[in-house]
Formats: C-alpha cells, sequence, structure tokens
C-alpha cells in the first residue's frame, strides 16, 4: 500500500465513521424544547463537534490500523473477494 492509498484510506474511514458518530447522543432544539426562530425543531441544541471530531480520529486510526493491517499483510486478498471467478487464473496476463 502506498502513502497515497493509506491516506485516502484513512480520510474514507474518518468521514464514515464521522458520519456514523454525529447522530450519538444528539439533542434537538425539538427535544429540549427551546426552538431558535428561523430554524427547524430537528437543529442540534448542542452539537459538541470537537469532541465527536476527536472521538472520530480516534475511532478511524484503530479502523484503519486493522484494514491496513490485513492489506499489507496479504490476509484478505482481491482474489479472496473474487466470488465469480471472472479475474482468471493467477498470473495470467495478455498472451502474445
Amino acid at each position: 500500500m502506498g502513502i497515497t492509498s493509506a491516506l485516502v484510506l484513512y480520510a474514507v474511514l474518518w468521514f464514515i465513521t464521522l458520519l456514523v458518530i454525529i447522530p450519538i447522543r444528539l439533542k434537538t432544539q425539538g427535544d429540549v424544547g427551546e426552538i431558535v426562530p428561523g430554524t427547524q425543531a430537528g437543529a442540534p441544541h448542542e452539537h459538541n463537534l470537537k469532541k465527536k471530531a476527536l472521538i472520530t480520529t480516534v475511532v478511524a486510526a484503530v479502523l484503519w490500523a486493522i484494514i491496513a493491517g490485513i492489506i499489507i499483510t496479504g490476509t484478505i486478498t482481491v482474489r479472496d473477494l473474487d466470488w465469480f471467478g471472472r479475474m482468471g487464473p493467477p498470473g495470467g496476463g495478455l498472451s502474445q
């Protein structure tokens, strides 16, 4: 795995993790009963983005380490995911 692949993998994991963590323990203005004029009742009352970004960073780093380890060691390869046998035999390049 190259450095660019590692960074892209971490960025994708970070954003996916953020989207999972944001709604956890979210208090909306409608839940609290203090709706600010001009906003929806589903708008967050307290978003705690700094704390959630820190949690996201830690969780994404752990997930990245696990997935990168699997990729680097070759425990699971692309051929393992070829359930329909479309890749052909290993090492079978173009014949001349």
